[in-house]
């Protein structure tokens, strides 16, 4: 029987064999220990996020029962408690509330084309020369070091800046977004998730509602051209938003806003480092910038794994999978599958990289995918013409705390070693 858990950090250096095997041998896999079912080739991946009425996206009470099981009982009630403790939610609230990730259909839609109005092209290209400018200050700081840290001084001020800014809240106060981001991260996917970790999500969240009411109130009072007034302004829709369902769009804003560009940009650095001829080849023709990111979000993919949940019984590949099943669509697995991209450990940046699934697919295609490729282009055509003159400080690798997000929470860049 093939031994794999989702669940784990136990191929954090490198996932990338391991879904190979899945690939070959259990293309449709259940974990017993998770009780979830892994869906790891391109096909199959495409077939289930193509279908909405069989794999719902409403998965998160499915979740926390699993959480429950792996975990301290009493730690997820104690997260519970703290949490409407401190965002005085009551829990009827937080049941019925709406959130975009979770849902399908006209109601996924709906919610959906309420937050557009604030990523249509015109809007997130007027960003660019404000996304250019804070990565010319990133760097400018990176220089005066003779060592720097790639995510510190480049690929998490920018995308939290820019997004703390697009939100229309004080960039000044992105270390306090960033810690609440990672809170969440490691906290409710990654091994923390199933212990105390959940009480320092509870935590976070709660810093966050507490910081978020007084802005929702103002903009209430005053609308600006910001996010936060689009979310005030949808409360006058069919289907209005409440304080909750706000909030909720402002979490998923937040940390998907700047997790995305911030694990693109150390994945895309580690790959050209591990590929010199890559990199030569990009230095010498800036135009395949687009590329790298292209292909990092393939090759890479920042984001591991997305969850449906069997609205009925299911088959793939002759297997039955039972309704009220937990599905792990693999989205890095099937970017690696050698019957959709030929030769797929390779990276190539001059690859015909279209289908890769790195955003997403279907009608959940990453709200934000515009906007985290115009932050990567700009900053890897700031950082690509100094790569050539730098080298990794250690050789080890450090990553984030969660199976679900893969990026690097550390890399430390100095001046090569001569010869």
């Amino acid at each position: 029987m093939f031994d794999y858990e989702p669940y784990s950090n136990a191929h954090e250096d490198d996932p990338y064999p391991v879904y190979a095997r899945l690939r070959a041998s259990a293309p449709v896999h259940y974990a017993p220990e998770s009780d979830v079912w892994c869906v790891s080739r391109y096909d199959d991946v495409q077939a289930v996020l193509s279908n909405s009425e069989v794999f719902k996206s409403k998965t998160q009470g499915f979740q926390q029962r699993q959480l429950r099981e792996r975990g301290s009982r009493l730690s997820q009630l104690r997260m519970a408690a703290r949490f409407m403790i401190k965002t005085r939610i009551p829990p009827w609230k937080m049941l019925n509330s709406r959130m975009l990730i979770m849902e399908d259909g006209p109601i996924h839609r709906d919610m959906r084309n309420t937050v557009n109005r604030g990523f249509t092209p015109r809007r997130i290209q007027a960003w660019e020369k404000r996304i250019r400018e804070l990565v010319d200050g990133c760097m400018a700081q990176a220089r005066e070091k003779q060592r720097f840290d790639l995510v510190e001084e480049l690929a998490i001020p920018l995308p939290v800046t820019v997004i703390a800014e697009m939100l229309g809240v004080e960039s000044e106060r992105f270390l306090d977004f960033k810690r609440w981001s990672d809170t969440i991260i490691s906290g409710a996917t990654g091994p923390a998730a199933f212990g105390e970790g959940g009480e320092r999500v509870a935590a976070a969240l709660g810093e966050m509602r507490a910081y978020l009411a007084p802005i929702v109130r103002a903009r209430r009072a005053s609308p600006r051209d910001d996010l936060v007034s689009v979310l005030v302004a949808a409360e006058h829709a069919d289907r209005p938003l409440d304080d909750h369902e706000i909030f909720l769009f402002f979490l998923l804003l937040l940390v998907a806003g700047n997790e995305t560009t911030t694990n693109l940009l150390g994945n895309a650095t580690d790959a050209l480092l591990d590929n010199e001829d890559q990199l030569a080849k990009v230095v010498r023709d800036p135009a395949l910038v687009k590329g790298v990111v292209e292909e990092t979000l393939r090759f890479d993919s920042p984001v591991q794994f997305i969850s449906r949940l069997t609205a009925v019984d299911a088959e793939l590949r002759g297997v039955s999978i039972p309704a009220n099943s937990i599905v792990l669509v693999m989205l890095a697995a099937a970017n690696r599958d050698p019957e959709r991209f030929e030769n797929p450990d390779c990276f190539d940046i001059e690859r015909d990289t279209r289908g890769h699934l790195g955003l997403g697919f279907g009608e959940h295609f990453c709200l934000g995918a515009s906007l985290a490729r115009l932050e990567a282009t700009a900053a890897l055509d700031a950082l690509i013409p100094a790569l050539p003159n730098l080298e990794r400080v250690t050789p080890q690798r450090e990553f984030l705390d969660s199976y679900l997000i893969r990026g690097r929470s550390r890399l430390e860049l100095g001046p090569r070693s001569a010869g």
